[in-house]
This record gives structure tokens, sequence and C-alpha cells, in this order.
């Protein structure tokens, strides 16, 4: 595979942009493994820095469990409406509210802790962190309700 397609690849798989992983695969000499990390560790990065950004659009999204006996009612906050109408966000949003439905963390900090049930090696921190590099702004849990019959 040539070292194109390895960062067009990366970029599928990431969302970052082609310059980041530009940067970051000649820092890791190629080596592809090296160059996810890379970029991983520089979404902390990113977050750190988006963190004190007023949130000032979101949107409100939920999932109802295919018994009908649970659900979830979940506020997701952005910066701004053009990123909280796009698809990313939204998927965004009704994964986490079809994973606080599944696991019933009873707050947001301990939601943050939880291992991602769709992908169990990432915690839903580390989503969110994934999604602030990807999108550019900062994303936060805003409120959520556990709904059980």
């Amino acid at each position: 595979m040539s070292d194109i397609d390895q960062i067009k690849s990366l970029r599928d798989e990431t969302g970052l942009s082609v310059a980041d992983i530009k940067k970051a695969f000649v820092e890791a000499g190629g080596d592809i493994n090296k160059t996810r990390e890379l970029l991983a560790s520089r979404g902390g990065d990113i977050a750190a820095k988006k963190a004190g950004r007023d949130l000032k659009a979101g949107i409100v999204d939920s999932y109802i469990h295919n018994n009908k006996l649970s659900g979830c009612m979940l506020e997701l906050l952005c910066e701004t409406d053009f990123v909280s109408r796009g698809e990313v966000f939204q998927t965004l949003a009704h994964d986490l509210a079809l994973h606080i439905t599944a696991m019933k963390p009873q707050n947001v900090e301990e939601l943050m802790e939880q291992m991602f049930i769709k992908n169990p090696e990432q915690t839903i921190r580390d989503l969110i962190t994934s999604h602030i590099a990807k999108l550019g702004e900062n994303i936060q849990i805003g409120r959520f309700q556990i709904f059980q019959i």
C-alpha cells in the first residue's frame, strides 16, 4: 500500500485533516500503527484547547430499546448549529443515547469513564475526544434521562 493510500485510509478512519495525518505519518516514519497512536494523543490536545469554548448549540436525541421498555433522552452540546446539524454529530448523539440506555450510568462523570458499548476498547471520554478532534469544536454532554418500565 502506498503512502498516499495509507494517508487516505487514515483520513477515512479518523475524519482528521490530510495535513494533520500527513504530519503524523512523517513523524512516525511511515509506520501506520505509530501514526494512529500519534493522532489519538493529539486528539486529547485538541480537546483540551477547545474545552473552554462556549457551547451555544446542540441537539436533543433519544433512543428507545426495541422492546419499548427502556430508553434515554440526551442533550449533546456543541459550539455551532453547523456542527449540530451534521450527520457525524447526530450519529454521536444517537450512539450515546443507545449506550446510556444499555449501561444506565448514574451521571455524566460515570458515563465518561464507561467503555463504549460499540467499541469496548474506547471509553466514552475517548469517543467524545475523537469527535472534538474530527469536528473541530468543543462537545459536551449536557444532561440525560433514562426511562425504564
